[in-house]
């Protein structure tokens, strides 16, 4: 019982909600580059919050229901067809053995999420099944999705059939603006350089994928020319020799050698996610205190979003 790669399209990967506890061995987080988006995909279907999915990127996958369950897409505008009738996203659809689902090109964002009722059975490995192809681990082979692979999944035969109100629905553009926590190391950037930084807009460049994305825009400079190498959060903005910031993703390296001008709020690396390279991204300072604030505040107003159900 599963779902069969027909075609993977250009990137697609198993993940979780990703791997904790495991820097001390050198082990990244991986996981979804849009939590939202993955979230909601597992809350349509009534999954657990953990459960597995297909993180697929830029779009082009086609596959084969070898069972009869329900699937669900959120996250990039991908068109979304099932045995050739388009079908709509962040809606739960009932799929039959023999079914083929497809994924065009997304249209807005990059980045989608396709679930299956409760979640594809993959064993953890490390206590995660994410996927971190850097690192060979999680997923089926520790690689990306490849033609002929068998997507374990279990038979379900009821499923409500929610979708997520249209007015709910996020919306993808080509900028986004990052809200930046300063680090210990932002002194050693001057007045002008952080001027320079908050004040100016970079773009994507083609060097961007899961670990960080590369900014081209004017370049910063510190008065420190390398520091010891030391733990990385997620959203870190390093600003190497050239002075072009990374902002440092799911799959960054856990530790690393480039001074830190600041990290970047969890709620709009999400978003940088689904930018392409060619996007636009501005930054700008919010206090940690300030940060708090907008965590709780998302997470209230997903609370309030609205799931509505399809009678059949």
């Amino acid at each position: 019982m599963s779902l069969e790669v027909i075609q993977p399209g250009i990137l697609s990967l198993l993940q979780d909600r990703g791997r904790f506890g495991a820097h001390r061995i050198g082990l990244t987080n991986g996981g979804p580059l849009d939590p939202e988006a993955f979230s909601w995909c597992n809350r349509l279907l009534d999954n657990p919050a953990n459960a597995t999915a297909v993180e697929v990127s830029f779009g082009g996958a086609r596959l084969r229901a070898r069972v009869d369950t329900f699937i669900c897409v959120t996250g990039a505008a991908m068109p979304l067809h099932i045995n050739d009738r388009e079908q709509a996203l962040w809606t739960v659809h009932r799929v039959g053995a023999g079914d083929e689902i497809s994924l065009g090109f997304a249209e807005r964002g990059c980045r989608a999420y396709l679930g299956v009722a409760d979640g594809f059975t993959v064993a953890p490995s490390f206590g995660s099944s994410a996927t971190v192809m850097r690192e060979s681990i999680g997923g089926l082979h520790g690689d990306k999705l490849r033609s002929g692979d068998l997507l374990p999944c279990a038979a379900v035969e009821q499923r409500k059939r929610r979708y997520l109100h249209p007015a709910s629905l996020p919306h993808y553009h080509d900028q986004v603006t990052l809200r930046v926590i300063p680090g210990y190391q932002q002194a050693h950037f001057s007045r002008l350089q952080q001027r320079r930084f908050f004040s100016h807009a970079y773009m994507v460049s083609e060097r961007c994928d899961r670990m960080g994305y590369r900014l081209e825009g004017p370049a910063i400079q510190c008065d420190l020319e390398g520091i010891l190498s030391e733990g990385i959060c997620a959203g870190a903005i390093q600003i190497p020799a050239d002075g072009q910031p990374i902002v440092l993703l799911n799959d960054r390296q856990t530790i690393g050698g480039y001074p830190k001008i600041g990290s970047a709020l969890s709620l709009d690396t999400a978003r940088l996610a689904q930018l392409r390279p060619g996007g636009t991204v501005h930054f700008a300072p919010i206090s940690p205190h300030g940060a708090h604030n907008a965590l709780h505040l998302a997470h209230s107003q997903a609370l309030r979003k609205t799931m509505l159900e399809h009678r059949d």
